[in-house]
Order: C-alpha cells, then structure tokens, then sequence
C-alpha cells in the first residue's frame, strides 16, 4: 500500500518540530514537505529532530504578509495577495506536479498580547486562504490545529464559576467549507520538548523563586483549571485523525471538531505541586482578594510581577556564561493572569474515533524531561534539576 505524502505549514515551530520526527521514525508517509517562514538554519532542534528534518524538504515561504497593508495603495496590495496566493499554490504543488494526500496546518500565530489585525492576518486570512487551496485540489484531509481557548461562556462575568466543573465540549459550530475535507482539533495547553509558551513561563518562575529562597505564590486559587495535554498527544492526534478520516469513508461529511486535552484535569493545585517537588520550593496562591484586586488594574500587577522575576532571570542566564541566547522567559501576558480557566473536554476524539491518549497527566518526569531538552539545545543553564 502506497504511504500518503504529506505537506506541514508551520513545521519548524513547538508542535511541528515534534511531529516531524513522529512522522520520519515511524516511516508513516512516502514524501514530506515542511514550509515555514523561518529558516530551518536558524531554528533550535535537538539531536532527534535535525535527524528527522535531515529526511525532509524544508521551504522557507511566508504564507502571510506581514506588513503594514493597511497603508498602501490598492495596486500594490493586490500585488503583495498575488505574490502570497502564488507562495501558497507552489507550496501546495509536489515536484511531480501533483498534490499531497495530508496537509497539516500548524502556521497560525500563537503569541498573546497581538492587535486584533495581527490575528486577523496570521490566523484567520492565513487559514482561510491555504484551505481555499487544499479544498481547490481536494486533499485527502486538511488538518487545522487551532486551540481550545477560543471556548467563552454564554453567561455574563460575574454569573460564570470561574472554576468550572463542566468542560468546553466541541458544540460550537464551524463554517462548512465545500469541497474540504477538513479535520480541526483544539489542543488545551500543550506542553512537553521545545514548549517556550504555556507551562513554560511558570516553570520558569519556579526556577526563579529556587533562586530568590522565596515562596511562589500565584493568582486566584488552587480550583483554577488550567487544562493540558503532552505534546507527544498533539502529533499522534494529528496523524490518527488524518488516516481515520480518509479511512472511514467521512469525505464530504465535515467538518469534525475534536478538543485535546489529558485525562487529568489539571488545575493550578497539580501545577504547584509538581514545581514545588521539582525545585524545592514552597508554593501557594493568592486568594480572591488580593487577586480581584490585582484584577482592577491588572495592566500595574503583570508590570510588578515581570519587573520582579525578568532581573533574576537574567542574571540566571548571564551567569552561567554558555546561554548565548534563549527564547525562556518568565515574562507573562496580561491575558494569563486573569481569572480564564480552562476546562475542556477531551473525549469525544476517542470516543467517535478510537484515539487513545498516552500521556493521561502531567508528571514531574514530564516537566524535568522539558528542562532537560532545554538544556540539550541551549536554552538553559546545565545544572542538576
């Protein structure tokens, strides 16, 4: 039986340097494509993934234009969408002139604290215009990573349990495209090798307050659900819902909505925990109080709280004298100190489709294994964790 060949948008970041190497070392595809807009030369890999990129063909294309649009002329913006639609079709074509069977979207931006048009442009134009194309070919299954943060409640602030119980669930609807064969899955937190987002700042702070011999104390309280999956999760979801799609005659029938997120629940309690055990460190919460109050005027609380973890940080790095540069940072975005939980439903995907979980929860192996990645690759101090 002949192995699909598979295109990856946005391969060289956090879940696409992991799913490269899920692909190549288990020989799940005939040809493999990724396409990013940084250079695969400049990009951080650990030994396990330059070997896997090694076996791929890497192109360096923006697939979204990244200007300043809004200030020029109409001409020149059609020429700048002409130059883009163009950088999408060659992506999309194959050296034999034909189209790949499987495109995974993993390009979409993923940074907090962006202007409503940065996220217009590199989220929502860049996935539109690159499923225009799949659906234009008719790939075999068009697999958009998007995030399970996107779930609000119907009910207004002050009526909501800001500890939910009840998990997000996929019932909200998605415009169907025609002629897509389109797969969508939200990913709650995602952690694991290479994470320098989600978890990755309050593992940070933890090293920090190992440091500083001072207890780490974060916003609201332990209930806070702060849901999660292992990336390891992530890229095996992306290759069983592709193949199930395309195996289990549901061509036409989209689009399907799966959420990502671990058998643990995790909230703030389990975070704290596990950084306790791994750093030594005491560590507790703030409480409703302080925390509403610190809500009131949130943009002096996340000044306060950057202001006191980025100066040891620094020195952190700046000491060990082999960190030449590192993406690590405990600088957090105001969005995450608000009081957002995140409870979300993972089952439906195994239920209707048979995907299993391997990572049912966080552990503190898991944690240290990240550290420990970092280290590899030069992101942080060699020390004994």
């Amino acid at each position: 039986m002949t192995k699909p060949t598979v295109l990856v948008l946005g391969g060289l970041g956090f879940i696409g340097r992991n799913f490269i190497p899920y692909l190549v070392e288990n020989e799940l595809a005939s040809e493999i494509r990724v396409v990013d807009k940084v250079l695969l030369v400049t990009t951080a890999l650990n030994p396990r993934q330059k070997e896997a990129f090694s076996k791929v063909e890497v192109w360096q294309r923006d697939l979204v234009d990244r200007r300043k649009s809004c200030f020029f002329r109409y001409s020149l913006k059609m020429l700048i969408y002409s130059v883009i639609k163009l950088s999408i079709e060659n992506s999309f074509t194959r050296t034999d002139g034909g189209s790949f069977d499987y495109v995974f979207n993993l390009a979409a931006e993923t940074k907090y604290s962006q202007i409503e048009k940065v996220y217009e442009e590199r989220v929502y134009t860049l996935s539109v215009r690159n499923a225009e194309e799949a659906a234009r070919r008719n790939v075999k299954a068009y697999v958009e990573v998007s995030t399970a943060e996107i779930y609000q409640s119907d009910k207004a602030l002050a009526e909501i349990d800001l500890y939910d119980k009840n998990p997000s669930k996929e019932d909200d609807k998605a415009k169907p495209w025609t002629m897509l064969n389109l797969v969508i899955l939200r990913p709650t937190i995602v952690y694991g090798p290479g994470a320098t987002m989600g978890l990755t700042p309050r593992i940070v702070c933890g090293r920090i307050y190992k440091l500083l011999d001072e207890e780490m104390k974060v916003l609201w309280s332990k209930d806070l659900k702060i849901n999660t999956v292992h990336v390891y999760d992530v890229v095996r979801a992306l290759w069983h819902v592709a193949t199930w799609y395309q195996n289990n005659g549901k061509a036409g029938k989209g689009p399907y909505i799966y959420n990502l997120a671990d058998l643990g629940n995790t909230d703030q309690e389990r975070i704290n925990k596990h950084l306790s055990n791994i750093f030594g460190i005491k560590t507790g919460f703030h409480g409703a109080i302080t925390s509403n109050l610190a809500q009131l005027n949130l943009d002096s609380a996340v000044e306060d709280s950057n202001d006191k973890h980025m100066g040891p940080w620094t020195t952190f790095i700046r000491d060990s004298k082999k960190i030449k540069n590192t993406p690590l940072t405990p600088y957090v975005d105001k969005e995450l100190l608000c009081n957002n939980p995140l409870s979300v439903d993972g089952t439906k995907i195994t239920v209707e489709t048979g995907f299993q979980y391997e990572v049912p929860e966080i552990t503190d192996e898991k944690l240290v294994e990240m550290i420990e990645d970092f280290k590899v690759i030069g992101w942080w101090p060699k020390e004994n964790v």
